[in-house]
């Protein structure tokens, strides 16, 4: 008995029920977690499904598939979601973060942030340094994402440009030269004859460039003008907080204060017509005003889906700059330029000129190659080399590649060198022979995703080692010899062609 004439059973029992009902909570608090953590997998996988449709498999299964839900924080919102390396972290940070959010903001009201990261126990793996250099050191700034995700400000005079974006920075040719003027009129002081600016182009083409450089340009000309940059997204997401709040009034008066609003992606700006009808009030109060508006978007007006009329029209009433894909010549200038930054590694011509002939789906594509081959070889202290851009760059080439084949290759240079067909495999070793072999061997390898033993089969039999010889013979030729880099350059028009 103790001391309040309770017996030991007694006790032991009193103990073994609380131990019960704690065990009980603990089960009970787990399948809340449990719960909760199957209804965010489901939210995501609706999320993912739809990211897909929008993006296409392609995208989808390098940059979204690879997400792993985080943890949600209730009190402040915030859903975590990782990725694997530095590099990709900044890689969809950069490109999707607006419309990540607005997707779980939709699915989820209770999320006010969505936190892109690299997954904690991976982030001392010595690889994330390589995509932090790729992604920060050598140019691709996450600065317009950061400022991007702060609300319109009254006091900000200009909020969400990149400093890095300016029309200095950018290259010009054939393919803009329409979109590239008619941004600089824009920008001018004087009023301009066409108002809004549409521009349109496919992913990667230079659309969201073009939009902060006007923005620094008309800064530049009219100090304390007030300009405003962001994602239609990101329209839409502060349009859906402003109405929540109850703060329509002030979101409306910030909006139309600006002097310039800059709105990319305009595509994405679909669904309740509620946001559109707000676009297009503002789209009407800004042209009253005399103000200044530029849109960007991957179609034309006329090409938008689940957009009212009435805002098609708007849209469409000013200039339309099409910015087409950049061509070869264009695509080696932007090389060229971007070379320039870097002048402390070597970058052999035949790399440029490989890169400008086999990354031709966008110019981000293309820059993101040559940022990921200076990064590794700064990284490793190896050359930036054919063989390099081969080996690092493969997802990349195979994606932007048209399927050249060897026996293609072969015909054109027969025809070129005027030499028989049968002299590609034959053992003739006349100098009017095995250079033409020569040349097609450097092709094969250039235009081709296939091995040095795949093409030495195809030359013949020949061993390996007959072809890297081949490959680089013509690389050394080519620097030396301009009648030589004439016969491949125009080769490599016929193939490409």
């Amino acid at each position: 008995m103790d001391e309040f004439g309770n017996s030991g059973s007694a006790r032991g029992a009193s103990r073994s029920y609380s131990d019960l009902s704690h065990s009980k909570r603990a089960r009970e608090g787990a399948v809340v977690e449990d719960q909760d953590a199957l209804d965010l997998a489901a939210d995501w996988a609706d999320i993912s499904q739809g990211l897909k449709k929008d993006l296409g498999p392609q995208l989808h299964s390098q940059w979204i598939k690879p997400i792993q839900l985080g943890s949600f924080c209730k009190e402040t919102g915030t859903l975590d979601l990782f990725l694997p390396t530095e590099f990709s972290a900044n890689w969809v940070a950069d490109r999707f973060a607006d419309r990540l959010s607005l997707a779980w903001k939709i699915a989820r009201t209770e999320v006010n942030q969505v936190r892109i990261t690299v997954h904690p126990r991976r982030r001392s793996m010595p690889e994330l340094r390589v995509g932090s250099i790729a992604a920060n050191d050598l140019g691709a700034s996450h600065a317009a994402q950061r400022l991007a995700a702060v609300p319109m400000s009254a006091d900000a005079a200009v909020t969400g440009l990149d400093p890095s974006l300016t029309f200095a920075e950018f290259v010009s040719g054939t393919a803009n030269v329409l979109a590239v003027n008619a941004a600089q009129r824009m920008a001018a002081l004087e009023q301009p004859q066409f108002s809004p600016l549409y521009l349109k182009g496919s992913t990667g083409q230079g659309k969201t460039h073009l939009l902060h450089a006007i923005g620094h340009a008309y800064a530049a000309a009219r100090p304390g003008a007030r300009i405003f940059y962001c994602s239609a997204e990101r329209f839409m997401i502060e349009f859906v907080q402003a109405m929540r709040s109850n703060e329509m009034i002030e979101f409306k008066a910030r909006l139309r204060g600006f002097d310039l609003l800059l709105v990319d992606d305009i595509q994405f700006i679909i669904g309740k017509s509620s946001t559109q009808e707000e676009f297009l009030h503002t789209i009407d109060a800004l042209m009253t005003a005399g103000k200044r508006l530029v849109v960007a978007a991957d179609r034309a007006p006329q090409a938008l889906d689940g957009v009212e009329q009435r805002l098609l029209s708007r849209l469409s009433m000013g200039l339309v700059a099409d910015i087409q894909p950049a061509d070869i010549e264009l695509r080696r200038k932007i090389l060229e330029q971007r070379l320039l930054r870097f002048t402390s590694t070597q970058v052999l011509p035949d790399v440029i000129e490989f890169l400008a002939r086999t990354i031709n789906r966008n110019v981000r594509e293309l820059v993101g190659g040559l940022n990921k081959l200076i990064a590794f070889a700064q990284l490793t202290g190896q050359p930036v080399s054919l063989a390099l851009a081969e080996e690092q760059l493969t997802d990349i080439l195979s994606a932007n590649r048209r399927r050249i084949t060897i026996d293609e290759i072969q015909r054109t240079v027969c025809q070129f060198y005027r030499v028989d067909r049968t002299e590609m495999g034959s053992k003739r070793r006349a100098r009017a022979v095995v250079r033409p072999r020569q040349v097609a061997m450097y092709l094969a390898k250039v235009l081709t995703p296939r091995s040095y033993p795949e093409i030495g089969r195809k030359f013949g039999g020949r061993d390996h080692s007959t072809v890297i010889h081949a490959v680089r013979l013509i690389e050394e030729l080519r620097t030396r010899d301009a009648d030589m880099d004439g016969d491949v350059r125009t080769l490599l028009r016929q193939l490409e062609d």
